[in-house]
């Protein structure tokens, strides 16, 4: 009974690794047709044609053209969660060298979750797509922006707690630090642009003396982590 039962057992294995990796084909072509073309535009004999299969495998996966777009959003969304959270495992926890600490955070949220591959294809998505298609980017405004929000409000509070930061509303102040972590670098990511290692540790080492001249509690004042306003434009 067990040879007759093994062959149809790696037949089935075989096949449904085959079918994840045509689902994964299909995936990336279309997110690469999406962000080419834009949802409106893209067409699924073009993504067929990107992902080498026929236009009614995608049907078969996918239904229709919105249903492929959402699968894709939230495939890279969870790609996206996966690495920001393993950035903010990455948070500093004391106030000894909480400019250097923070700005090396600001340096890997940035490279990694924001100027990524990833964050680049969801904002472009966002910026040409979400006025017209709201309904289409309502996971990723709650699994995304929100999460990084929450997680990173925690974090603060941490800090908060220890003396080392001073701020009445944390969930404010998270959304301030990374607004102030990307100011310096929307211009060029807005046009595709990368930054390099050097831009980034600028855009960082600024954001934080800012954030740290708002927020700075006793504990960072005493370790020095609150320098003259003019040394902000070094």
């Amino acid at each position: 009974m067990k040879d007759s039962m093994t062959p149809a057992v790696r037949t089935t294995g075989h096949s449904q690794r085959g079918q994840c990796a045509k689902r994964m084909s299909i995936l990336d072509a279309a997110a690469d047709v999406f962000c080419r073309q834009g949802f409106a535009a893209a067409s699924i004999d073009e993504i067929a044609a990107v992902a080498c299969v026929s236009r009614q495998t995608i049907y078969n996966h996918y239904r229709e053209k919105e249903t492929l777009f959402v699968a894709v959003v939230e495939d890279v969304m969870n790609r996206a969660n996966a690495m920001l959270f393993s950035v903010l495992s990455t948070f500093p926890d004391s106030a000894d060298d909480l400019e250097d600490d923070l700005t090396a955070f600001a340096v890997r949220l940035n490279k990694n979750c924001i100027c990524n591959h990833d964050g680049k294809f969801l904002r472009k998505l966002v910026q040409t797509e979400g006025e017209r298609y709201p309904h289409l980017f309502e996971n990723w405004r709650q699994q995304g922006p929100s999460k990084l929000t929450t997680a990173l409000s925690a974090l603060l509070a941490r800090l908060a707690h220890k003396q080392a930061l001073a701020i009445d509303d944390f969930e404010i102040a998270a959304r301030q630090f990374v607004a102030l972590a990307n100011a310096d670098l929307q211009m060029m990511t807005l046009f595709g642009g990368t930054p390099t290692n050097e831009e980034l540790e600028k855009a960082a080492r600024n954001a934080v003396r800012t954030f740290l001249k708002a927020y700075g509690g006793p504990k960072a004042e005493k370790a020095g982590a609150q320098p003259q306003l003019a040394a902000i434009s070094d």
